[in-house]
């Protein structure tokens, strides 16, 4: 415990120089950034939506997991009751076309699922460009040095805290986004990272 006292002391002595430069010039503003992603305008629509799709895609998973067991225990019992001998051509061509579709349910539900994700990624890149537009507004506006997100303080005072003020000012400048996957490229560039 005394350990900890004293490294968050020595990073508060190492950081003093930069923040008290930081006032000097201008001042710090804070944001409350969990904040502003949880109660924007775009940011509620967006979750919504995502929400909803989450939960089409948990439903679909559902009901394509009860058709292939549904189909897939009567093919199973039959070659079972076989005891290790061959099946015949019927019960291969039943077999094989089971495999195809539980493939094709895979392939399905991946695709999906890969969707959903970089939809989600597009929506939060959407929101995360324009907030940082945003509070750099707000912040060349008020004639700051320094914004900061209020999560990474170990405390302020209420009155740099401008999060009303970039949350309005979001709501404005963004009060709706795409809520579509990536475009090609850029969900391959996502990817490969």
């Amino acid at each position: 415990m005394r350990n900890l006292i004293l490294a968050a002391l020595a990073a508060t002595a190492i950081a003093t120089p930069g923040v008290v430069q930081a006032q000097a010039r201008g001042g710090i503003i804070v944001v409350d950034t969990a904040q502003i992603l949880t109660n924007c305008t775009a940011c509620r629509s967006a979750s919504s939506q995502l929400q909803q799709r989450a939960t089409a895609l948990r439903t679909r998973v559902q009901t394509l997991q009860q058709q292939l067991q549904t189909e897939g225990k009567p093919i199973s019992d039959a070659i079972q009751a076989l005891n290790g001998k061959q099946p015949d051509a019927a019960l291969k061509q039943r077999a094989q076309a089971f495999e195809t579709k539980r493939e094709n349910a895979e392939r399905e539900l991946a695709n999906s699922q890969t969707q959903l994700q970089s939809t989600a990624q597009n929506v939060q890149q959407q929101l995360g460009t324009r907030l940082v537009q945003v509070v750099e507004q707000v912040r060349a506006r008020r004639g700051a040095a320094l914004a900061v997100a209020k999560d990474s303080t170990l405390a302020n005072d209420p009155t740099a805290d401008v999060t009303t003020e970039v949350l309005n000012a979001l709501n404005t400048a963004l009060p709706a986004v795409s809520v579509t996957p990536l475009p090609q490229q850029q969900q391959q560039q996502t990817q490969s990272r």
